[in-house]
């Protein structure tokens, strides 16, 4: 089988251990930079060329896609997908994984228990904001942040307003969400390939800081998570048509709450954490799916 991963770079560690556990199943693997495709379209006769020579279409395709260059990697992978080539990551499932409030809508209409949330259109009610999700304090979110960027607690009304009147100048989007001081500063991430969570690991923020990503300090542990938790994280999956997935979620008094979605989580941090072979689940999960 010849597999493509869509990434910018052998040397991140999620891209070296998908060449690795491909090439030990038996399959040919190449890491493909996708800002070096070009696509070509004519009828019926879809193509990719990379360094300017026609790719051979390969069998799958591993979306390995940075939020910077959500919209042309998402190009790529729909002429791959018109090329029938498997895909790990779809691109409409792509698009909407990197729309955070989409995202959110879509777990909401499917019974998915989350944070309380507000979108609004540079409202200037900033203390009735916070009352529709039970604050201050609140969580306030860059709708196009990642990783932790952009995401601010606001412990009062007054400090909310700032951050949101901050955003409103920079006509930036933002939704509000509420803050749930129960899960003391840590989140679980659950690692969905296929119809099942293959490793968990429970994320701790720093002392003083509430966000929880291990770029920011925190610390992380294998965990196993409970029957309704489980439950709840491939139901986010499924609710966003993932098939490889990285679930956040926090632990509330009313249960599990899902935080967000990751459509290309990295494999580094929940990897080490489990001890698990997370790769080597996603290239057993290709050859499935091809072989179907």
């Amino acid at each position: 089988m010849k597999i493509n991963i869509l990434s910018r770079s052998t040397s991140l560690y999620s891209t070296r251990r998908l060449l690795e556990e491909a090439k030990a199943a038996g399959h040919t693997a190449q890491a493909i930079n996708v800002l070096y495709c070009d696509i070509k379209l004519e009828k019926q006769k879809p193509t990719v060329y990379y360094h300017g020579e026609r790719l051979v279409t390969p069998d799958a395709i591993i979306p390995r896609i940075g939020s910077s260059i959500t919209f042309y990697g998402t190009a790529i992978v729909r002429q791959f997908e018109m090329m029938s080539c498997f895909t790990t990551v779809s691109s409409t499932a792509l698009v909407r994984s990197r729309d955070k409030l989409q995202s959110l809508q879509l777990l909401s209409r499917s019974g998915v228990d989350m944070p309380k949330t507000v979108f609004t259109n540079f409202g200037e009610h900033t203390d009735d904001i916070c009352k529709l999700v039970d604050g201050p304090p609140v969580v306030i979110k860059v709708l196009e942040g990642t990783q932790g960027i952009g995401v601010n607690l606001a412990e009062t009304i007054e400090a909310a307003d700032v951050i949101i009147d901050a955003n409103n100048e920079l006509k930036t989007r933002v939704i509000v969400q509420e803050f749930i001081k129960e899960a003391g500063g840590a989140d679980l991430r659950a690692f969905v390939v296929g119809d099942k969570v293959v490793g968990a690991m429970k994320r701790q923020a720093q002392e003083g800081e509430f966000r929880s990503n291990l770029h920011r300090g925190g610390t992380a542990k294998n965990i196993v998570l409970s029957k309704i938790e489980e439950e709840t994280a491939l139901s986010a999956a499924k609710s966003l048509g993932l098939g490889v997935c990285g679930v956040d979620l926090l632990q509330s008094s009313r249960g599990p709450l899902v935080l967000e979605v990751n459509s290309s989580p990295g494999l580094e941090g929940i990897e080490k954490a489990t001890g698990k072979n997370i790769a080597g689940e996603i290239i057993k999960y290709i050859e499935k799916g091809v072989n179907a």
